[in-house]
This record gives C-alpha cells, structure tokens and sequence, in this order.
C-alpha cells in the first residue's frame, strides 16, 4: 500500500490531497491563519481520519504554497508553479490538452504556459497589488456589504456594467463608496468590479503568453462571474475543473507518489470523484 500527501499552504487556505495506491482518495481545505505548521496539522489530521489512516501511514510528503518552508515536517518543498502545473496536466480538460493556467488566490494572480509535454516555458506573478485576487473582492464584497454568493450572483444579473478606473484596492473601495452615492445599481457596480478585475488578470496572462486551452484554478475559479468576464475578455472559452480549490496540493501529491513510487503518475478522468473537506 502507497500512501502519500500533497499539501498547499497557501496565504488564505491550506489544503490537503492524500494519494492511495495511485488514486486520490481525499482532501481537506481549512483557514490558513497564523500558523501555517497548525493549519497543515488540522488537514493532514482530518484527511486521515476520513479514510481511517495514521500520519505514520503516509509514506512521502511534498509541501508547497505560500507557507511551505515554514512547517516543520515533510519530505520536501516544490514551488506552487511547479505543483499548479503537475495538477493542471494530470486533470487536463475536456477538451485538449491544457497549455495554460490562471490561478487566482487570496493574495497573487499566476499565469503558468505549458508546452506539448506539460512543462513549463513561461510563468507571470502579481504578488505586489491586491488588484485582481481573491482578497480584492472579499474587501468590495465587504464594503458593499454583500456575502460573496450573492456577490457574484448581483453581477451576473448586470446588464449595464460601471466603468471602474482604480486599479488599486484601496483607491478601488473609494470609487465603489462614490458610485453608491451617487444611486448607481449596486449590482452595476459589482459587475464593472468583476470586468476590471478580469481584464487585469488577462492582460497578466498575455504577457506570459498563455494560449489555448486555459486552465482556471484556485479559489476564485468557484467565482463564475469572473470566469464569464475572463471569457468575454481573452475571446474563448476558459475551462474550470470540478475542484480548483485542490489542484496545486494534487500536483504536489503526485509528485510525492512518483518519488515514492518510482513510476509515472497515470492520468485519470478530469472530475475527480473523491471527498473535498471544508472545515474553519
């Protein structure tokens, strides 16, 4: 029996992918908070008793994401790029093979472009600006007062998006606070907020060159409206996997497994049936 793990320590979230015998069979998502060695604790703890196995049982472990050097156990560390890329090939699409990801977190933006054989040529990071992150919607949610669902359930009812100029999360807020106060559509305003957000994410991935078909993931991917304002701004259809959330802990998984292993990780169908567990 083979058990291994993948965990992501990213800025917002910490997630958890288990591999049984060549097959994920579990993840688990929590806050990230102050402590990123707890946080991974706490996934690690609940993964495994979901599938009634010990920490004792995990045979390698890859660590990766924002806070991976700073946890004190694992096998080794591999960048978020590196795992966001090993995931991405191994889902792959419906469509094709995927040449491109976006990923979009609560702190940075990536563009990642493949070639052929799943490698990368090319990366782009915007780790300086909130603009274009989970984080940057979170705040005008928040200033609008507005749960994130209905958030993006008000800006795919917009007909008429607002012209949002700020490119900066603070000066951003202040033009949304002014729009309020001058009784434009609340639901107007969100949609402009996602039209620009989009545009900054795509302009992102042009520079890195992405291409044909793109990968969506990270925690923003679940955000459909973003998704529909990405689609309206590069042309085409941008393709979401059924966990997108996971997708980096799944890459560094399947490396942990073929370290262990010694054999290739064999790609499977793009929905991966297994249990993703959210706890706070």
């Amino acid at each position: 029996m083979t058990l291994v793990a993948g965990i992501d320590i990213g800025s917002t979230t910490a997630k958890i992918v288990l591999i049984k015998d060549g097959l994920p069979v579990v993840s688990a998502i929590a806050p990230t908070g102050a402590d990123c060695n707890a946080a991974a604790r706490r996934v690690i703890s609940t993964s495994l008793k979901e599938i009634k196995m010990k920490e004792e049982d995990i045979g390698y472990m890859v660590a990766t994401g924002y806070g991976r050097r700073a946890i004190d156990f694992g096998n080794e560390v591999i960048t978020e790029i590196s795992a966001n890329a090993r995931g991405a090939v191994y889902l792959g699409s419906e469509k094709g093979k995927v040449k491109s990801i976006i990923d979009v977190g609560g702190q940075d933006t990536k563009a990642i472009v493949l070639n052929e054989s799943g490698k990368i040529t090319n990366f782009v990071m915007n780790d300086k600006c909130a603009a274009g992150t989970g984080r940057f919607l979170d705040v005008i949610a928040r200033s609008l007062q507005e749960p994130i669902d209905n958030f993006v359930r008000l800006s795919l009812a917009s007909t008429n998006p607002t012209t949002i100029s700020a490119t900066c999360t603070v000066f951003a807020e202040s033009e949304v606070i002014s729009l309020i106060a001058k009784k434009i559509d609340k639901k107007d305003i969100i949609a402009g907020i996602h039209k620009s957000i989009a545009k900054r994410i795509i302009d992102l991935g042009k520079v890195a060159g992405i291409k044909p078909i793109i990968f969506f993931d990270g925690g923003g991917a679940y955000n459909i409206a973003l998704k529909r304002e990405m689609e309206k701004e590069i042309g085409y259809e941008i393709y979401v996997p059924s966990c997108p959330q996971v997708v980096v802990a799944l890459g560094a998984a399947i490396v942990a497994f073929e370290k262990l292993s010694k054999q290739p990780m064999i790609s499977k169908p793009q929905n991966l049936d297994f249990p993703v567990l959210y706890f706070n």
